[in-house]
């Protein structure tokens, strides 16, 4: 039976291009896990786009001496790029800056409003002494109170993971230029968190299926909620629908509000783009439907705690009930999938300290599926990873090259030359069956995997089956056969066969690699398609145009199951699936991210 599954990808912020760090957490395992859905015959929604509104992308025009449009409008585009670059398969990647974005998030504030569950109270706001414009929290650093971390941020704490205000930090200090902020009393919104601690605690209770490291660190956090303030003193990012409030040039939602609002938003868009505005509502409403939210550690607060807290404020369902919202009872995250921090020799990514490797960069020099394939299986999916040169290098040269393209190489070479098309296989041997029924469990094996999101015991399985298909070839020698032409078939057909099973198990991690196996098996057609990006039009009261990614994955041939290789389907020689890489790139770096030497 097909289910209706939401994969809901982080939403990256578009104040620049992304890196490899990026991609790690929300890109890759979000596209893996998409993939394999669609696959096994699910109904797939992948939604996310860029993050664009907030302070930080006001500060940045403002050094860059452009405007936040503008400036937005340029780092959407090159983000884009980047994931279309990956092959990252969204149903619809949009933009917080549309007028539908603005509109949902508006819709779902007034459910919280009229339950009760946001309040208006004077608080303390940073303020730049230079400009006199707030300062944003993330931009605002000093000692944490609670674990003295020297380095917190004004908004949470990257060592001990705590919630923080600006003013709750020691020595707070601007880390745009380092002057003392200065707080003075406003007027803001505050979501009354508290009032959802036990609806919280008892929905994380069941939880039970989700990685230890979330589960156990969203527990903490819902043993200790405290308000959280949602609106700020700026004039770039969504209007408040409230009298005394909307027309304020000065007071927009909050950033971290309206982003997660986008999961909901960008469904809505993408119902309105198909020409069922109510469309939806299957993978929102139905309590049978499934949703995957993908992230990086650091955004773990605002999926498993604020967003479950907004939908059930929405739902009349906090500690103090409430009447359904707008947009009727709507699901709550089945899971949040978060992975830990992609490092570079220690360091977490960072563009200010230089420890950066540009997603564009990559794909330019080395294309998408060995990225892909070294996050995936070596990534940081439970735990911090240290991305080193020689490993990519180690792993891209006898993995993927030598192991999984000479597989393909050698055996659609040797079926070409010898036959020119898929060989008629005879009696086979215990050999043949015992690698062939290896490679229809694997089935089960990788699927099971990558339905719980564990995607390195997922693709270590799927290349152990490489690693048997191999094996069997060496020890078979299929080119000794030249006397026994029956026997040397049956072998080549086997193999074939094992190939494209493997290509099938594959095809989730390395996309593009596996289209190319599909016509070299002699397929035609798409057998996994690609996103592409459109032009959405124009977007109403706010008057501006964007563009999408998009795709169009009914058609695609890929299915999840082994399929028998169709006997006598023409072949040709192939052309080399992965390039081997120079082994002096694990000790130097390209010249665009060379390793640091000391001195």
């Amino acid at each position: 039976m097909s289910i209706p599954v939401l994969t809901a990808v982080a939403w990256p912020y578009a104040n620049g291009p992304r890196h490899i760090g990026h991609v790690s957490g929300f890109g890759v395992p979000s596209d893996v896990f998409s993939r394999y859905q669609r696959m096994v015959g699910n109904r797939v929604l992948m939604v996310s786009g860029t993050d664009e509104h907030g302070t930080p992308i006001q500060v940045q025009a403002d050094a860059e001496g452009t405007t936040p449009r503008e400036l937005v409008d340029r780092y959407s585009r090159v983000i884009q790029d980047d994931l279309v670059g990956l092959g990252l398969s969204y149903d619809l990647f949009t933009r917080t800056s549309t007028d539908n974005h603005h509109r949902v998030t508006q819709d779902l504030f007034r459910a919280l409003w009229a339950n009760g569950y946001v309040r208006t109270e004077k608080t303390l706001g940073a303020i730049s002494p230079s400009t006199g414009r707030t300062l944003p929290d993330r931009y605002i650093e000093g000692t944490c109170p609670i674990c003295g971390y020297p380095s917190a941020r004004g908004d949470q704490c990257d060592n001990c993971g705590n919630q923080l205000d600006p003013a709750d930090l020691i020595n707070p200090r601007s880390r745009i230029n380092g002057e003392i902020p200065q707080f003075v009393e406003t007027e803001h919104l505050v979501f009354d968190l508290p009032a959802f601690s036990k609806s919280l605690a008892s929905w994380l209770d069941t939880r039970t299926h989700w990685r230890p490291n979330v589960l156990n660190f969203s527990r903490r956090l819902a043993d200790d909620l405290k308000p959280r303030a949602i609106s700020r003193d700026l004039d770039w990012g969504v209007r408040i629908p409230l009298d005394g409030w909307q027309d304020q040039p000065m007071k927009r939602f909050y950033v971290w509000f309206d982003a997660v609002i986008g999961y909901l938003s960008a469904s809505v868009e993408w119902a309105g783009r198909t020409g069922d505005p109510d469309a939806w509502k299957q993978w929102w409403c139905d309590p049978e439907a499934l949703s995957y939210y993908f992230m990086g550690k650091d955004n773990i607060t605002f999926h498993s705690v604020m967003w479950p807290a907004f939908l059930l404020g929405h739902n009349g369902e906090g500690d103090r009930g409430g009447e359904v919202g707008a947009f009727g009872h709507l699901n709550l995250p089945t899971e949040v999938v978060s992975s830990e921090f992609l490092t570079m020799s220690g360091s977490k990514f960072s563009t200010s300290r230089g420890t950066v490797i540009y997603v564009g960069d990559f794909l330019r020099e080395f294309g998408p599926d060995a990225l892909r394939y070294f996050i995936s299986v070596a990534g940081p999916e439970n735990q911090d990873t240290d991305f080193t040169w020689d490993e990519f290098v180690r792993r891209t040269n006898f993995e993927l090259a030598n192991e999984w393209g000479n597989l393909v190489n050698r055996s659609v070479s040797m079926a070409a030359k010898n036959v020119g098309a898929v060989p008629e296989p005879t009696v086979p041997d215990p050999a043949d069956e015992a690698l062939l029924a290896q490679s229809r469990a694997a089935f089960d094996t990788v699927g099971g995997h990558l339905a719980r999101s564990r995607f390195k015991q997922a693709i270590s399985e799927a290349m152990r089956v490489v690693g048997e298909a191999n094996a069997y070839l060496s020890q078979q020698e299929p080119w000794k056969r030249k006397d026994d032409p029956a026997r040397r078939d049956t072998i080549l057909h086997t193999a074939l066969q094992v190939v494209q099973d493997a290509n099938t198990l594959l095809t989730p991690f390395l996309p593009h690699a596996a289209q190319k196996v599909h016509e070299a098996l002699g397929g035609t057609g798409v057998w996994a398609e690609q996103p592409h990006r459109e032009d959405a039009g124009v977007s109403g009261e706010l008057g501006t145009s964007h563009s999408v990614l998009t795709g169009d994955y009914a058609h695609e041939q890929a299915r999840w199951t082994s399929t028998p290789i169709p006997v006598g389907r023409p072949l040709s020689r192939p052309t080399p699936l992965f390039a081997k890489l120079d082994p002096s790139l694990g000790e130097t770096g390209p010249s665009w991210a060379p390793i640091a030497t000391d001195g």
